[in-house]
């Protein structure tokens, strides 16, 4: 997976606002807080980057689409949850 410094920041400012929409899309209580909600969204939108040109979706060095940032991001709020429910 290649990414040039200009995926890779703007795979940081999409996974901000990704964050941000999937916190909104899945309301609770998170036992991180808002930042790392966003953090998730970074995160949401690296792995749909590398897992779209992996499955040809994106050309290499392509960073996702915005949809598919969001539906990386809540795959990945929804595993932080499970893992770190708060009094678990």
């Amino acid at each position: 997976m290649d990414f040039s410094s200009h995926s890779i920041l703007w795979i940081l400012v999409i996974g901000l606002v990704v964050g941000a929409i999937a916190k909104l899309l899945m309301p609770g209580k998170d036992p991180g807080g808002c930042i790392i909600t966003i953090l998730l969204g970074i995160a949401g939108a690296f792995v749909a980057s590398y897992l779209g040109q992996a499955l040809g979706w994106y050309q290499p060095g392509q960073p996702a689409g915005f949809i598919g940032s969001v539906v990386g991001a809540m795959i990945l709020l929804l595993l932080y949850r499970f893992l770190f429910r708060r009094g678990a």
